[in-house]
Formats: C-alpha cells, sequence, structure tokens
C-alpha cells in the first residue's frame, strides 16, 4: 500500500520553493548512533519473547544507523492478553525514543480525528452519512457533501495534491483563529468554484476538507476540539500525551516541510497554545498512548471496560467507502481516516509524512505502532523491512500456519 509514498513526492514538487529534502537525508541528525532498549509487558510471563523479537530489533536499530536517524521505537500490541493488561505484547526504543517521548505524528492524526466524529454519531448528535448543511448552517454552500465524504478525501473540495498552499484554505496551517472559523472559511470559500468537483466522484487526499469535519464536530457538540479529544480519547483511554497542535507556521524543518521539525524534540511546551489545531496533521502522542488506541480499534471500540466507539463506528471506520473511484491505486482503498489493503481488507494504516506508521491487523488480532521523526519514504521502508517479520511472529505466538503456507 502507498499510504501516501507517491503523495509526498508529488508534494515536494508542489513546494519545491520551500525545499524538500531527499528522503535518505531529509531527518539526520547529530547522534552517538543507537541506543537500544528492550522492553516487554510480558517479560516475566514469556522470558522468550525478546529473543523472538530480536531479528526485528536488528532491522530497526540497523535502519536507525544507515539513516543516521535520532532513533525510532515500536509498540506492538494485541486484541487480548498482554501480562498487565494493556495488551501490549513488545516495545522496542532505540537512540532518543523511549516511552514517554512525544512525537508529532503528521497524517497518522486522521484515524483520531475521524473518531472523533463517528463518537459523536454515536451519541446521535451528527449523522455521518447526512449532508453537512444538516449538522451546521453554513453547510449549505457545498449542500451534497457529507462528513463522511470529508473523513474519507471524497468530499470534491481541493486537497493536498490539487494545492498544498492553496490560498482559500491556508488557515488549516495557521494557529491563530478558531477551528470553526477556519472551517467555516474553507467550506463556505466561492474562490475554490472552479476546483470543486461533485462528491464521490475522485479521491483528493488531505486538505482542508479535514479542517471543515472537525469544525463540524465543535459545532455540533458545542465543545473545542481539545475538550472532545479530552472526551473521547484521554480519559477513557488514559492516554494523557495526546494533544493536537497546529505545528505548521511555528516551527519548520531545517531540511524541508515533510520532514520532521526536529526543534519540536519531544517538548510541546515549543508549541504556543492554539484554538485552530490541525486536524489531518497536528496530534502528539507518545508511542504507547497512540498503541492503546489501536488497541481500542482492535478491540471493537473500548479502552478497558469502557466502550468509547460503538462496534458499528468502528466498522465504519474501517470500510473502504471509495470502492467505486479509488485512490489511483488498484490495491488501496480508503475508509475514515483508514488506508486498505483491498488484497486484504483486514490490513489497514495510516501512515504519516513524518515517519510514523501505525497498522492493523484485524484477523491476526494485533497492531503496530512504528514511529520515526524523520520522512514518509523512510517510515515506509522500515516498516516494510520488518512487518513480515512480525506478522510471522506473531503467527507463531497465536499458533497459526503462516500466511501463504
Amino acid at each position: 500500500m502507498r499510504t501516501g509514498g507517491r503523495l509526498i513526492a508529488v508534494l515536494c514538487i508542489a513546494l519545491a520553493t520551500v525545499g524538500c529534502s531527499d528522503a535518505g537525508e531529509a531527518a539526520r541528525t547529530t547522534t552517538s548512533g543507537p541506543r537500544s532498549t528492550l522492553t516487554s509487558a510480558l517479560a516475566e510471563t514469556d522470558p522468550a519473547i525478546d529473543a523472538r523479537f530480536a531479528e526485528v530489533a536488528t532491522a530497526i536499530d540497523g535502519f536507525v544507523t544507515r539513516e543516521g536517524l535520532n532513533g525510532a521505537a515500536l509498540v506492538l500490541v494485541e486484541r487480548n492478553g498482554g501480562a498487565d493488561g494493556s495488551g501490549v505484547v513488545w516495545q522496542h526504543y532505540t537512540g532518543a525514543f523511549g516511552p514517554d517521548r512525544p512525537s508529532l505524528i503528521a497524517s497518522s492524526s486522521k484515524m483520531l480525528t475521524a473518531g472523533v466524529l463517528l463518537r459523536l454519531q454515536d451519541q446521535d448528535l451528527i449523522d455521518l452519512d447526512a449532508p453537512v448543511a444538516d449538522a451546521v448552517p453554513w453547510g449549505s454552500s457545498n449542500p451534497t457533501v457529507t462528513v463522511a465524504q470529508l473523513l474519507s478525501n471524497s468530499s470534491g473540495l481541493p486537497g493536498l495534491v490539487d494545492g498544498p498552499m492553496y490560498a482559500p484554505y491556508l488557515c488549516q496551517y495557521l494557529p491563530t483563529g478558531t477551528l470553526t472559523d477556519c472551517g467555516r472559511t474553507i467550506f463556505t470559500s466561492t474562490d475554490d468554484d472552479a476546483l470543486v468537483v461533485p462528491p464521490d466522484t475522485q479521491f483528493r487526499y488531505g486538505g482542508g476538507q479535514w479542517q471543515v469535519a472537525g469544525a463540524v464536530a465543535e459545532e455540533v457538540s458545542n465543545r473545542s476540539w481539545a475538550e472532545l479529544i479530552d472526551e473521547t480519547y484521554v480519559e477513557p483511554c488514559g492516554v494523557r500525551s495526546l494533544a493536537f497542535n497546529n505545528h505548521f507556521a511555528q516551527i519548520t524543518s531545517p531540511t524541508g516541510p515533510f520532514s520532521y521539525p526536529t526543534e519540536f524534540d519531544g517538548d510541546p511546551s515549543v508549541l504556543a497554545p492554539t484554538d485552530n489545531p490541525n486536524m489531518e496533521g497536528g496530534a502528539y502522542v507518545t508511542p504507547l498512548d497512540y498503541a492503546a488506541l489501536l488497541r481500542m480499534h482492535l478491540r471493537g471500540g473500548r479502552c478497558g471496560n469502557t466502550r468509547v466507539l460503538s462496534e458499528a463506528a468502528v466498522e465504519q471506520a474501517h470500510t473502504d467507502r471509495i470502492g467505486e473511484f479509488g485512490t489511483g491505486g488498484d490495491d488501496e482503498g480508503y475508509g475514515l481516516g483508514w488506508w486498505i489493503d483491498r488484497d486484504d481488507t483486514d490490513r489497514q494504516q495510516d501512515g504519516g509524512a513524518f515517519g510514523a506508521e501505525p497498522w492493523i491487523d484485524l484477523d491476526r488480532g494485533y497492531a503496530a505502532f512504528l514511529v520515526l521523526e524523520a520522512t514518509s519514504g523512510q517510515g515506509q521502508a522500515l516498516m516494510k523491512e520488518i512487518r513480515p517479520m512480525v506478522d510471522r511472529i506473531m503467527d507463531e505466538r497465536a499458533g497459526r500456519s503462516p500466511a501463504g503456507s
């Protein structure tokens, strides 16, 4: 699955005046080399588990060294199990990374944003398949567009490839103003009329449509986005590190717009508070907390004994809704915030431009959060190297035959 690889290449061309670095150079930082720390939630009950995953650790550490990165983290969780009830199977941190280091995760924010809207639907505050016009008075500007179309990049509004710095939508990158005002401005703009196409006719990844979805969420709930994140995820799941901001105009990468802004360096205090967080790419979180949210998807919407999303909401998030017109790749679909492997619809992911690569395997019952502070190309390259290893090990642990055998 592409999960944004070709997209990033297109955007680099579009932003050539800003500068995009080669994937091998984009996130190089001064470091004394990888420092590996292996931990396992099952270490006391399954002392062989670190040995099973040794090849994965070696691959991660080798990649970090070759690419000159500041480190990496991988957290694996499963639907059931985990000695402490967390579902954590194995964790690996190297270099600057540890379980308490928050990272900006770029487009890996999308499944989180979609989840907030799905929860509001569970609360009967919105119908995602109904027009935005049914939810907010300013929705009549694009009367046939639904919230589900906003969250599946199929609203017909210009996306990132159509113009990442598209002037009528620039408020999405600014920490000033409010999310509601920004979303309303984007949706009611007449300057985009020549570029808007009918909904559910083209896949147009990212862009202002996500900011519109966040604005709708604030308006129908009468809550700020920060309050919605707290109510949806932080409190029920205990993920205290999770928050959204709008870093794009506050800190920049020294090596290009789609490589990691190293000034963040695990310290959210470098960002000023904002009432206009970026919906498609503004989240930051620690590895363990993001993995807990992946596990919530594995468990049909539950964190511990607390229901966060209904089973129907989780299924809706993981259902390909762009089959008729597609993403441009025959092997990939898109749900609500999730890229879906059409050859195996149980395999889904939500990769980001900065090297975060979360994936979920609904059939095998496990999920993984791989995070770099690098580029999309580097995150995908490492994921492709280690995912077959992880699949095989998880199959062995479950006593099932490997795929294809």
